[in-house]
């Protein structure tokens, strides 16, 4: 376990996820009648769920609007949802005041250039293996999990050790 990322994941109070490319592959698929198709995947969701209950806040901020983004984070529990959101900066800004928690006690898994106002301020930033070079050149943690594909449920895993939850969020499973 990389040290210093897990001295960092250790302090996170709330955990901001970005969606396309992160809690999905950052695939875009259309229908016939256009409507758009997001896959998501139930690890990711598990892990959400488990962090939450060890009392990390969880949030998404999404630059893209989706039906089905409201949605997955309703069957995940997730309070704070911001989308359609360019200046992610300020969707963080917003998050800070609402929540009332310091951006050292915050992390965020992004993939795109979109992401690094909020990468550059969480305590914190977590990337995925195909997120863009200048992202992961500046982050704490890049999952070996890709987006979409068990990356958010890495990272939820990763915090849970570093502040010693995971055990306890395993329990129920292993009695």
């Amino acid at each position: 376990m990389d040290q210093q990322a897990a001295s960092r994941a250790s302090r996170v109070r709330l955990m901001i996820f970005d969606v396309d490319g992160v809690l999905t592959d950052g695939s875009l698929h259309y229908g016939a009648d256009g409507e758009l198709i997001k896959t998501f995947n139930v690890l990711d969701g598990h892990g959400i769920k488990l962090l939450q209950a060890s009392g990390v806040a969880t949030a998404i901020i999404s630059a893209r609007k989706s039906a089905l983004v409201a949605r997955r984070a309703g069957d995940l529990g997730i309070q704070h949802l911001f989308q359609g959101v360019h200046d992610k900066r300020t969707a963080f800004e917003q998050l800070l005041a609402q929540t009332g928690i310091a951006a050292d006690a915050c992390g965020f898994v992004g993939d795109d250039v979109i992401d690094l106002p909020i990468l550059l301020r969480v305590g914190f930033a977590a990337s995925v293996p195909n997120g863009h070079p200048e992202v992961q050149s500046r982050v704490h943690y890049v999952t070996q999990a890709h987006g979409g594909r068990g990356a958010a449920r890495e990272l939820c895993d990763f915090i849970l050790r570093a502040q010693g939850n995971y055990a306890a969020a395993m329990a129920p499973y292993l009695a």
